[in-house]
């Protein structure tokens, strides 16, 4: 077989599992209010537990990457796909707090980075040409999106015909099928993909030791820990935003709908544009304008109208930071380590969400309202414009430094 239609084939199966990895989890936000009334949890409690598998999701992210750098995405992914069913599974054998804070916050965060972006859009970029590379990974990223486009109504439909228990079983069967789909990701060997023969290859070490050195990575990490609090914060909680505006929640469904649709057009076209010009700029554009559009919902009312707007224009910039980000880490290291050193900018990012999730949580279970994260949005926002700017994303030869 030709390395093109390996290629492809990792491409796609890469799409899928994304599209099942981050649906799946996106239909959290039509559970939240069904899952506190039928489980007697509070919002802020669910919140936190969500919080804690985007934590957990973070720190494990590094490793699960630093595993398919070693021996393929193939592998972790098979994994991946059995323990999120496995966690699925787990919040419903109790309805009570230490149950679905296993499930839900350890179980599923690890699965999320065994099907994390770091493995699988790793292994597209080590299987695809490099002048498709760009393109590829900004394809796979759109698979996210997709996934909440497909996902966020599916729950919804699941949760009116079969009830909250049953609908979170099916979800927790469609997991487990997904596994199936990791045996198209066959063709990454890891890092063995992603060594140039005439370079000599860096150990994990001399890997670290590096990043550790570079001043643009830990401005990516920085940078990274906002897209983390805005998509967790917008990505859970928007349904319940939308009762808080006196619309109804499907408002809200309606506008997580819109924002994977939408992002599905963001996504390749971050993936292509950041293949035509320095990746930093598009990716510093990207956050200076979801400022603009979280401070649309302190400064107009929030209407239908305004609310489906703004899940249009998020949409545009959900996940297109992805795969520019992770451009610059290619750049900056080399193919070879990207799933680690991409996953540990990954681990700053669910930091971010942790916070997100944490902090809408208890302002709108002691306020009612979600004003105060909107301004932390906007503030988060203009932060992350300006500190992607000083980065220097240009290619760099990366030789072993001993």
């Amino acid at each position: 077989m030709s390395s093109n239609k390996k290629a492809l084939i990792v491409l796609l199966s890469a799409f899928a599992l994304v599209t099942v990895s981050f649906g799946v989890r996106s239909s959290f936000g039509v559970y939240l209010t069904p899952i506190s009334v039928e489980f007697g949890i509070s919002i802020a409690t669910i919140s936190t537990v969500l919080a804690v598998q985007n934590l957990i999701w973070g720190a494990t992210q590094p490793i699960a990457g630093g595993l398919a750098d070693r021996f393929g995405a193939m592998p972790v992914a098979i994994a991946g796909g059995v323990i999120y069913a496995s966690g699925l599974g787990l919040m419903l054998v109790d309805t009570g707090i230490v149950f679905f804070g296993l499930g839900a916050g350890i179980v599923i965060g690890c699965a999320q980075a065994a099907l994390g972006f770091p493995v699988l859009l790793a292994a597209i970029g080590r299987t695809a040409a490099p002048e498709q590379r760009s393109l590829f990974m900004g394809i796979g990223t759109a698979g996210g999106s997709f996934g909440q486009f497909l996902f966020a109504p599916m729950g919804q439909t699941f949760l009116s015909q079969f009830g909250l228990i049953d609908s979170i079983l099916l979800m927790a069967i469609i997991c487990l099928g997904a596994a199936s789909l990791a045996l198209g990701v066959r063709f990454d060997n890891g890092a063995a993909d992603g060594a140039s023969a005439s370079e000599p290859r860096m150990s994990i070490i001399q890997a670290l030791q590096l990043a550790a050195k570079d001043k643009g990575f830990l401005l990516l990490n920085a940078g990274f820990f906002v897209c983390g609090f805005h998509v967790a914060f917008i990505g859970i909680h928007l349904p319940t935003f939308a009762t808080v505006c006196g619309l109804p929640a499907s408002v809200g469904v309606t506008g997580l709908m819109l924002i994977g649709l939408f992002n599905i057009i963001g996504s390749i076209g971050a993936g292509q544009l950041g293949g035509k010009v320095r990746p930093k700029i598009p990716l510093s554009l990207i956050y200076l304008l979801r400022a603009i559009a979280a401070s649309v919902m302190l400064i107009v009312p929030v209407t239908e109208f305004v609310l489906l707007a703004f899940s249009v224009a998020m949409g545009l910039l959900w996940l297109s930071t992805v795969p520019l980000t992770s451009m610059i880490v290619a750049r900056l290291f080399g193919p070879a380590h990207v799933g680690m050193l991409f996953g540990i900018v990954f681990f700053f990012h669910q930091i971010g969400s942790f916070a997100g999730l944490t902090m809408a949580g208890y302002f709108y279970d002691t306020t009612g309202s979600y004003d105060i994260v909107w301004i932390a949005s906007v503030a988060l926002g203009l932060f992350a414009f300006l500190v992607h700017l000083p980065i220097d994303d240009r290619a760099r030869s990366v030789t072993n430094p001993a």
